[in-house]
């Protein structure tokens, strides 16, 4: 089985291209909110669609050469994360995002955490954190030291209520850019 979270359109397409150009068939789970859909950032050029393949992980295109915190993330969240480091010009943070959950693309994170030697490390979902990847991303990482950034453990995926909701979700993104001396 595949299960992933891609967040650009080459992406998914390379995925869903990948998949029928299998020799073998394995189903495949994709993950997607509907808001990329609209979003505006959520884009890819021609060039993506016509060179390349499926990545399972997606480095930080700006690469920040100094920087002191990796975030890594799946899905929605990366976009408010970069939408929040732009405004706030921080740039000693990367965020890298982890596309494909299963099979779990240890060896390419392991290269790019090697990149950024020295830095700490962040794993950032928007759910709660009895939810989403986070259990699993432990247990696949073991030996990684993470500092975990989510909404506190809940028996509900939402609160419910709207104001409440964006002031956690700036809570989230607020902690995960942050970077401790």
């Amino acid at each position: 089985m595949v299960v992933a979270n891609p967040t650009t359109p080459a992406n998914i397409f390379h995925l869903l291209r990948r998949q029928v150009a299998w020799e073998f068939r394995k189903p495949c789970v994709i993950f997607s909110p509907k808001s990329l859909l609209r979003h505006p950032a959520v884009v890819s050029p021609v060039a993506e669609f016509t060179k390349g393949g499926f990545s399972e992980v997606i480095d930080d295109p700006s690469s920040p050469k100094a920087a002191k915190k990796v975030v890594l993330c799946s899905g929605k969240i990366y976009y408010d994360l970069t939408e929040a480091r732009q405004k706030k010009k921080i740039k000693d943070v990367a965020i890298v995002r982890i596309e494909q959950l299963y099979p779990f693309p240890e060896k390419q994170i392991n290269a790019i955490l090697k990149k950024y030697k020295g830095a700490a490390v962040a794993w950032v979902q928007e759910e709660p954190s009895n939810m989403g990847c986070l259990s699993f991303i432990l247990r696949m990482m073991p030996d990684q030291k993470f500092e975990i950034i989510s909404r506190k453990a809940s028996a509900s995926p939402a609160t419910g209520y709207a104001k409440v909701h964006k002031a956690e979700q700036e809570k989230i993104v607020n902690q995960a850019l942050e970077v401790k001396a």
